[in-house]
């Protein structure tokens, strides 16, 4: 037990468990996030040194009109999109026991988009963009209900889980074009620049509704740090030991259906974040959820910040997509994983 440094209540009824050299890990890409997130406020159409971003940071910068309004809830909104994302697959790979769990590829994703475009067609005049996180939540939470429901024969099994949801969001995908082209050009347009998955455009007005819903959810799920723990040793062991596993999995599957849904209810479906992050951080950090959730979320934050920095500037003067570039490096990854995990899909 030395080698973890343990952060409990005094009733002991939450606790969670950090290893030491992860911690120092995490620190590392604690101080990382936070050089990109200069990085990204510095680059752009126009170039501000570094230096001018961090004394704007301090409130005596010339350019506080293209930080603060135009580059600043952009950039934040690229940290929570991807914090939020990397942990809902993290949690998502963990439910199914399957290293190709990512709420886009089962097709949460899908569902959260189509929820999403359904309040953006029909409702954004009428109510508040407020409300647009909520429809994006309930349409992932509808497609995962009937993604389970159609996988389910005395059980699911991964490889069935995932071709339907493969299917599924191939159709939500299909409705959506649908209400594209039916639908005004100004509202097609806004509704295509959102599937394809970008930042542009984001305000503080937005980064306000997304900021609390994010921290809160996964503030949650390390509360979920022990089961999750004693789960890894197998259902058998966790309900021998009282913990009620079926009960806790719906719940972080709720958990795993919000942070998807909140994720791209504001920047559209940036792929393959959820299935990218969890990776790398297992890869980097010990295997327990407390390390796992902080470090998926930060590593997912690098994603969506970097490919962002890259949309920007790379082909000046168009502000490409940041979904362009994380489906660049997702999609080869995905078939990587595929084909490495062929045996046991088939199984």
């Amino acid at each position: 037990m030395g080698e973890f440094y343990t952060i409990r209540n005094k009733d002991d009824k939450f606790s969670m468990q950090f290893h030491k050299r992860s911690l120092f890990i995490l620190i590392f890409l604690i101080l990382v996030t936070c050089a990109v997130f200069i990085i990204s406020l510095s680059s752009g159409s126009s170039y501000i040194p570094v230096g001018e971003v961090i004394k704007e940071i301090l409130g005596v910068s010339d350019h506080a009109f293209i930080l603060n309004e135009l580059r600043m809830p952009r950039v934040v909104m690229g940290f929570l999109v991807g914090g939020g994302l990397g942990v809902s697959g993290l949690i998502l790979q963990g439910i199914i026991r399957n290293p190709l769990g990512s709420p886009d590829i089962i097709g949460v994703t899908g569902g959260a988009s189509l929820g999403a475009v359904i309040f953006i067609v029909f409702f954004l005049g009428e109510w508040s963009v407020t409300w647009l996180p909520l429809a994006s939540i309930i349409g992932a939470a509808v497609t995962t209900v009937i993604i389970y429901l159609l996988s389910w024969k005395n059980g699911v099994t991964p490889i069935r889980l995932i071709l339907i949801g493969i299917g599924i969001s191939a159709l939500t995908n299909a409705i959506v074009t649908m209400f594209m082209v039916s639908s005004e050009s100004a509202i097609a347009s806004k509704v295509y620049l959102w599937l394809t998955g970008s930042l542009y455009g984001a305000n503080w007005q937005e980064v306000t509704i997304l900021l609390p819903i994010i921290l809160i959810l996964i503030f949650l799920s390390l509360f979920f740090t022990g089961i999750v723990d004693v789960k890894q040793l197998g259902d058998d062991v966790a309900i021998g030991m009282g913990v009620r596993v079926q009960f806790f999995r719906f719940l972080l599957l709720a958990l795993s259906v919000a942070l998807a849904g909140a994720a791209v209810s504001f920047a559209g479906g940036i792929a393959f974040v959820g299935l990218i992050a969890p990776h790398i951080a297992r890869l980097i950090l010990h295997n327990s959820f407390a390390n796992l959730v902080v470090g998926s979320a930060l590593i997912g934050s690098l994603i969506v910040m970097g490919a962002d920095i890259i949309a920007r500037t790379a082909f000046l003067p168009s502000d490409i997509p940041a979904g362009v570039f994380t489906a660049g490096i997702g999609a080869p990854f995905f078939i990587y994983l595929l084909y490495r995990n062929r045996r046991a899909m088939s199984e």
